[in-house]
This record gives C-alpha cells, sequence and structure tokens, in this order.
C-alpha cells in the first residue's frame, strides 16, 4: 500500500519516476537543497542537473513505501530500484517542506 504523501512529496515521486526534470523542480523552493551521495546541490539549476545526471547513470525508480515525521523532516522510506550495485534498495529520504515546497531533501541509506 502506498502511503499517503503531501502534495510536493508525492509530486517530486511521480516526476522523478517520469524522468520530468522540468515537472520535479516546481515542488521545489528557488533556492532548495538537495544532499545526496554525500553532495550538496542548491537551487533548481542544480537539482535539475543532478536529476538528469542520475536518471542517466542509475535510471532510478522509486516506490515509498513508509511515510514518518522526524522532528521537522518528513521522512519517507522508498524501495529504489535501478542501474547500480545492490539494486533494489531501501532509502531514506527526509524532506523538509515550507509553503507547501521542498526546501531540503537529503537521501541516505
Amino acid at each position: 500500500m502506498t502511503p499517503n504523501l503531501p502534495p510536493a512529496i508525492a509530486g517530486y515521486f511521480a516526476a522523478a519516476n517520469a524522468h520530468d526534470g522540468a515537472a520535479m523542480v516546481r515542488h521545489f523552493a528557488p533556492d532548495a537543497l538537495v544532499v545526496d551521495e554525500q553532495q550538496d546541490r542548491r537551487g533548481h539549476a542544480a537539482i535539475r542537473e543532478w536529476e538528469a545526471h542520475a536518471h542517466a547513470m542509475y535510471q532510478p525508480l522509486a516506490v515509498p513505501v513508509s511515510i514518518a515525521t522526524i522532528e521537522d523532516d518528513i521522512v519517507v522510506t522508498a524501495t529504489v530500484s535501478g542501474n547500480f550495485p545492490g539494486s533494489p534498495a531501501t532509502l531514506r529520504f527526509a524532506f523538509r517542506l515550507s509553503g507547501g515546497l521542498i526546501v531540503r531533501l537529503e537521501i541516505t541509506v
């Protein structure tokens, strides 16, 4: 069963899985921060570049399986499959929202 996600987070996963970078960044604040593979990407241009690179390298598909609120973050656990060693993997997506937009996303194992 898919967890009930806030609109910005549901939109992020739908757009990322469709490899639609333009739609994906609409769910982020203009100065949002994404931390993935211990690298920071700030702002729409950097986030779109990150999405394009990740898709080209890994062809990831993320299926959310659970959601929890931990302090100021909404943490979604997702099964991510793609072209990478250890696929599928369970990853943790920690989102911080403000004004209905994602202001921070950190992806970890």
